[in-house]
């Protein structure tokens, strides 16, 4: 089984987050999925930087996804 990686952006001042984003690789397994989903909110928290994350309280959720597959329907 294959797992996806999918983020939510979210701002706690504005109550909302902004449509879910799929990672673009798929996983073997869930450890590797949930590994790079730290490092990828890491990575997009300092790119967005530390004016815009303190001001709109900006923060990630992420979840890992099995993926389904025709063979498994």
């Amino acid at each position: 089984m294959k797992f996806a990686l999918a983020f939510l952006l979210c701002s706690s001042i504005a109550e909302t987050c902004l449509p879910p984003h799929v990672y673009h690789l798929e996983f073997d397994t869930e450890y590797e999925c949930m590994v790079a989903g730290y490092e990828e909110s890491l990575n997009k928290i300092i790119e967005i930087g530390p004016e815009d994350v303190n001001t709109h309280s900006m923060y990630i959720k992420f979840g890992c996804y099995p993926v389904v597959t025709e063979q498994e329907t």
